[in-house]
């Protein structure tokens, strides 16, 4: 058995079709990778490249094959389709990732609503104290520093995060669900005089 020689490496990487080339590349990242990342990788276009990406998840879609192709953001990774997630954790059993308080859960949607938002902000509409929910979804990489607010004291901004789009399966923030109408702003318009 001879041992390919660094041009026939080179080679290799151009031949193949693309979506198979694209799925090589994000099976062995695991992690999320940036679309015009992989583009440059693969010496196409990045609108090449996404039309690819939504080929091979369709694909993967329509066969219910074991593993789904996620777009989230700028990014794509292969994941464990969820109907099959049960299946997964019977055979390795994971170490349980701890949940998210409901403390924590209210204000990561404050901060994907009305993003970008200070603390301040933040502890304004629920009315208690943040310090530590803030902390541990910075810790889980839910939200990050955005920026500084500029008014006295230069607060520091919040936003969302890449992961936290993978994380409740969305693309873009545009898909995050609408905020209900209290029942009182909803009945105003109609009773406003012209």
């Amino acid at each position: 058995m001879s041992v390919p020689d660094k041009k026939d490496w080179e080679d290799g990487g151009q031949e193949g079709n693309t979506e198979g080339r694209i799925e090589a590349i994000l099976f062995v990242a695991g992690d999320a990778v940036e679309i015009r990342d992989l583009a440059k990788a693969l010496g196409i276009s990045e609108h090449e490249t996404v039309s690819a990406l939504i080929r091979l998840r369709d694909t993967y879609d329509f066969q219910q094959r074991g593993f789904a192709l996620k777009l989230f953001g700028s990014k794509a990774q292969l994941a464990t389709r969820a109907i099959y997630a049960n299946d997964v954790v019977r055979l390795l059993q994971p170490v349980q990732q701890q949940s998210l308080s409901q403390a924590a859960m209210e204000t990561l949607a404050v901060v994907a609503y009305k993003q970008p938002v200070t603390r301040a902000e933040v502890e304004q509409i629920r009315g208690v104290k943040c310090d530590y929910s803030i902390q541990s979804l910075m810790n889980k990489g839910l939200i990050r520093e955005t920026g500084r607010k500029d008014t006295i004291g230069r607060p520091i901004l919040f936003g969302t995060t890449d992961t936290f789009l993978s994380h409740f399966g969305l693309r873009t923030l545009e898909d995050l669900p609408p905020l209900p109408v209290p029942e009182q702003e909803a009945a105003e318009p109609e009773n406003q005089e012209e």
